[in-house]
């Protein structure tokens, strides 16, 4: 019984340690039409990214949104992970909105939301 689980550990952690970096896929949208000062919800949905240490960051005007809420990691196809982090939010014109993402330690990225007017 022991063989059996080392073995199972061992291929686990060969498939894991072959697994190669991939950089992550960002998409920034809102759950309704972007419409000025209405209540709404940002979503910035990150994918397909290897290894999973990733940081995403919601911003107003280049300042963290409080509040943001992220799912569980995720796992797909191909050792790739994917992620979600959403904030309620009300746009106002002049504002914006940007998503951030750092993945490995890496320079961050930024995401910007467009509203649909």
């Amino acid at each position: 019984m022991w063989f059996k689980l080392a073995v199972v550990a061992l291929v686990f952690l060969s498939a894991s340690c072959s697994a190669k970096k991939s950089d992550p896929t960002v998409q920034v949208y809102s759950r309704n039409p972007g419409e000025y000062g209405k209540d709404n919800v940002l979503i910035c949905y990150v994918s397909g990214f290897h290894p999973p240490d990733i940081t995403i960051q919601l911003l107003k005007n280049g300042v963290e949104i409080p509040g943001s809420k992220q799912t569980d990691l995720a796992f797909e196809q191909g050792w790739k992970f994917h992620l979600t982090r959403y904030v309620d939010f009300k746009p106002q014109s002049g504002e914006h909105y940007i998503c951030k993402v750092t993945h490995m330690g890496g320079s961050p990225k930024s995401y910007t939301w467009e509203p649909d007017m």
